[in-house]
């Protein structure tokens, strides 16, 4: 690492980037919409490619209140389902309510009755007093809100979040189907909302469990798609199964993670210094917390990487391990020459899950917005390379990597012992928009494989405000950034027949605080990064999580 490198190491993201001043209020972007259940047109300007035929899919939160009872945090609000259905340069625009049994039973009681991630749900006043005490010694249900993300298994969609139930979607009408319990089919509490999917079909996920032997990590696979599919209209998990448990380095309190590494043979977990405490867990009904709050930061304990052979299920026995880090999500994964080149979107600061309470989101234009973005980390690009062949013969005390061009390290210090240091995957004039989140690349040709470049979100603001294309040889950015417009997480759409990385589209939605009914979806030149058209939908649309482009429709 140079020693500029080393010297900005030193240095916490958020205090890299420019601080915000004046920072207007993002108040109507967490405020409840209506449905628009039945496809309404959209006024088209510009060109959008009349070769894009397909859906857009979204997901978020969209409905922060029932009765009098009041959401804590961004991420406990309804999930609601969008629809952009673009076919020969028209698009139509649909939305709904996932059905789940949270928002059914809250929409019967209009109250929250079902505990959310920041939000717990008050025991039923028309109880008497014993009652409600004793219902305080309840552990909640998991919530089957699935706020998330759009996943897919086996050829059918279903919406997703990170306890152990999914529920199967219409990816067109987007009607909500069956609930599905993980558990059901594997021995797994919860599932992330975040799966990588190989060539094959399969898909590959991991999810939690414990019990008498400890806390275990698992990696799940579930095969692809048989032939006798398509003949059912029901979930279909058959088949799933762990190929892999890895023990929770302090059972007691386990790491937090919201998605993983794959790359052609292996799969990394990142085991992160973010604790869920499973004492106060069982113990928060009684205290009256809600889940985010026995989450803690802990930057005592490194950051470990578990090696994992996707195919035979192998763990390996070299501990992985970097100074204290946390990753929300991935970039990509390739080998290359005997290393494992990792890419991820990093922050030093774990607080920052916590901290998006819709009363912090919702802060007026001023000084006490301002301090609540400049007080957030900025996530940024970085690099780590594992030495895939680590032995008795390997050297200690000296940088393992021999990639040309990467300056990434690895150091054998013991035994059975690496310790990697990232190379910063930007130069400069990323801090200026705030460090970046929500990254994709062109997946399909791409994932697990060598490549160029990525796309992603510029945080200039609490919410993301600008859209970024990031070169990983050069560190080049192109950007699309437009004062008051927040774009949603982009997604890429290739060009048929595309033989070049960035032959494409880059699709996201963009919404403002600024105009009432002012949302539109914008299509991006993956190549160049400009703007081809937009089509202008008039409803509101809440800040919202991930989405997908269903190539089915």
């Amino acid at each position: 690492m140079s020693k500029a490198a080393k010297t900005a190491a030193h240095i916490p993201s958020r205090l890299r980037c420019p601080q915000g001043s004046g920072l207007e209020s993002l108040a109507p972007l967490v405020t409840s919409v209506e449905e628009t259940p039945n496809p309404i047109p959209t006024t088209v300007t510009g060109n959008i490619p009349s070769w894009i035929n397909g859906s857009f899919l979204r997901n978020g939160p969209a409905k922060f209140e029932f009765g009098d009872d009041r959401y804590v945090h961004w991420f406990d609000g309804m999930a609601m389902m969008h629809r952009f259905h673009l076919y020969d340069g028209n698009v139509t625009y649909s939305s709904r309510f996932l059905r789940s049994d949270s928002y059914v039973q809250n929409s019967e009681k209009n109250r929250i009755v079902v505990s959310e991630f920041g939000t717990l749900a008050m025991p039923d006043p028309c109880k008497n007093i014993f009652a409600r005490f004793f219902s305080r010694f309840q552990i909640p249900k998991a919530t089957d809100n699935a706020s998330v993300n759009f996943v897919k298994y086996k050829g059918d969609y279903y919406v997703s979040t990170e306890t152990n139930y999914m529920r199967r979607i219409d990816p067109q009408s987007l009607e909500t189907k069956e609930k599905v319990d993980w558990s059901k089919f594997i021995a797994v509490s919860s599932a992330t909302a975040h799966p990588h999917y190989d060539q094959e079909g399969a898909t590959y996920n991991m999810g939690n469990s414990y019990g008498k032997q400890g806390f275990f990590y698992n990696i799940i696979r579930v095969p692809p798609p048989d032939e006798t599919a398509a003949e059912t209209d029901c979930a279909d998990l058959s088949g799933a199964k762990v190929i892999c448990s890895i023990p929770a380095a302090e059972p007691r309190k386990p790491s937090y993670y919201h998605s993983f590494v794959m790359s052609e043979n292996y799969i990394v977990f990142v085991e992160q210094p973010i604790k869920l405490d499973l004492f106060k867990f069982m113990l928060y009904r009684i205290q009256g917390k809600s889940f985010h709050k026995v989450m803690t930061w802990e930057p005592k304990h490194n950051t470990i990487f578990h090696l994992v052979n996707r195919h035979t299920g192998k763990r390996s026995e070299v501990k992985y391990q970097c100074a204290p880090m946390f990753a929300l999500h991935q970039i990509n994964a390739y080998e290359e020459n005997g290393f494992l080149v990792m890419d991820m979107c990093c922050g030093d600061d774990g607080e920052l899950i916590g901290d998006f309470t819709l009363e912090n989101i919702r802060k007026k234009s001023g000084d006490e917005m301002d301090q609540f973005y400049n007080a957030l980390c900025r996530n940024l690009p970085r690099r780590y390379v594992l030495p895939l062949t680590v032995d008795e013969k390997t050297p200690l005390d000296q940088n393992l990597i021999t990639l040309s061009g990467y300056t990434a390290t690895a150091v054998k210090t013991t035994s059975s012992e690496v310790f990697l240091t990232h190379e910063e995957l930007h130069d400069d004039q990323l801090l200026e928009y705030g460090g970046l989140e929500f990254p994709h690349i062109n997946y399909a040709q791409y994932n697990g494989r060598p490549y160029r470049y990525f796309y992603s979100c510029g945080f200039g603001h609490v919410f993301s405000d600008s859209l970024l294309k990031m070169d990983v040889h050069t560190k080049e950015l192109k950007v699309w950034r437009y004062p008051g417009l927040y774009p949603s997480e982009p997604v890429f759409v290739a060009s048929p027949g595309a033989t070049e990385e960035d032959d494409g589209v880059v699709l996201s939605v963009i919404i403002t605080p600024r105009k009432e009914k002012s949302t539109f979806l914008l299509a991006l030149d993956a190549k160049t990064f400009k703007e081809l058209g937009r089509a202008e939908v008039p409803v509101n649309i809440p800040y919202g999580t991930h989405g997908v482009f269903n190539e089915m429709g």
